[in-house]
């Protein structure tokens, strides 16, 4: 399946969490968004999205003050 990834790095509230929402509304059902970004507070906002979508968060990784999210659009 197609990956998209997102470097969102630099990037603060609400930007991270928007560009996140356009990105799974053009993926197709299966696809993967990765989603790489700095903002302390997408650690909240992203989840809170993907179970406001009814999409799927596989993994949320934290490297230094770089958080990953994978996420599979349902």
């Amino acid at each position: 399946m197609p990956e998209t990834v997102l470097n969102l790095q630099g990037l603060k509230c609400p930007l991270p969490a928007l560009k996140t929402r356009k990105a799974l509304m053009a993926a197709r059902s299966g696809e993967h968004v990765v989603v790489e970004c700095t903002d302390p507070l997408a650690a909240i906002d992203i989840p809170h999205l993907v179970q406001q979508t009814g999409d799927v968060l596989e993994a949320l990784v934290r490297q230094g003050d770089v958080l990953s999210f994978r996420i599979r659009k349902a």
